[in-house]
């Protein structure tokens, strides 16, 4: 069964959220008031995820996240944020945390969010091998509209970071998530030209129209293409879409307080949060992201340098 721990001093806020991990999740849920009762729990069992709110008494969440980082590196964590918490928030997605939802959100996202960071964060330490003298790694694929690709892809990915011991699993998280995302993004606005402010609107709407885009032309026949390359030093991940493309100019900034809470620009924080650069082709159908080799061993405060050609 998955075991989850809620962290939020607002018992109001733990009861929905483990309600709703406990009816769309079937998960076992602990919850704790603060931060440092987190911590204390943490050393008598460790669950499978994290749930933390960030303002906090004694512990705040991204105290929290330092320390899970430090002594859990492979345990995830989901941010809960609200308005105000801009700022911290994404200095807790920096030093660990995996992704977020935003409070208002909860009920739509909450499960969807921990069932894909659950996915793509379990590697499958069975299969690894230590390749310890391969210095360079490159691939190349080409994949259809199928969400279902996407986690074992990742795991792919992952099992290469390990070979190159390139970063420690909570930047594997943070690469996972960083992907995962661009994947969605090439395969949804891409290549089925579902428009993101339907994120925003209530009801299904925008699953509904992505469903029936994929099987039906021009859409339908598109492909994502994705490159791979793994050096010693960094690596470099491309993803091109076959659709119309947009001017990358106009992408609002997603760490803009005003645009923080907006689901439709979640999956464009995370990717430049987690990534050290990021870049949009010209005709904004191919984005290419690089992760260098932490020097401190920990890629921490990483310097987040966004640039578009």
């Amino acid at each position: 069964m998955l075991k989850v721990l809620v962290v939020d001093d607002s018992a109001f806020d733990r009861k929905l959220a483990s309600g709703l991990l406990e009816r769309h999740l079937q998960a076992q849920v602990r919850g704790a008031e603060d931060g440092a009762a987190a911590l204390r729990m943490l050393e008598e069992e460790v669950p499978d995820i994290v749930i933390t709110d960030l303002q906090m008494p004694e512990v705040n969440g991204l105290e929290l996240v330092e320390k899970i980082r430090e002594k859990f590196p492979s345990l995830p964590v989901i941010l809960m944020t609200a308005h105000g918490s801009e700022e911290i928030s994404i200095q807790a997605l920096r030093r660990g945390a995996a992704s977020y939802v935003p409070k208002r959100n909860l009920a739509d996202d909450l499960a969807t969010t921990v069932r894909n960071v659950l996915t793509i964060s379990k590697l499958d330490h069975e299969q690894l091998v230590m390749l310890d003298y391969l210095t360079h790694n490159e691939s190349h694929f080409q994949l259809d509209n199928d969400p279902s690709l996407i986690a074992p892809f990742i795991s792919y990915v992952q099992r290469g970071l390990t070979r190159m011991k390139f970063c420690d699993e909570s930047a594997q998280i943070h690469v996972a998530v960083a992907l995962q995302e661009a994947l969605m993004n090439a395969i949804e606005h891409g290549n089925l030209e579902v428009d993101s402010s339907l994120r925003d609107q209530a009801g299904a709407a925008y699953d509904n129209l992505v469903r029936t885009r994929r099987t039906e032309p021009p859409f339908a026949d598109r492909r994502v293409h994705v490159s791979v390359c793994e050096t010693r030093s960094e690596a470099i991940y491309k993803i091109r879409d076959e659709g119309p493309g947009f001017d990358p100019s106009t992408l609002p900034d997603p760490t803009d307080p005003a645009n923080l809470e907006r689901i439709s620009g979640r999956g464009l924080l995370l990717i430049r949060t987690f990534m050290d650069e990021v870049t949009h082709g010209a005709q904004g159908r191919e984005i290419t992201m690089v992760k260098r080799r932490p020097t401190n061993g920990k890629n921490l405060d990483a310097a987040n340098t966004v640039a578009e050609s």
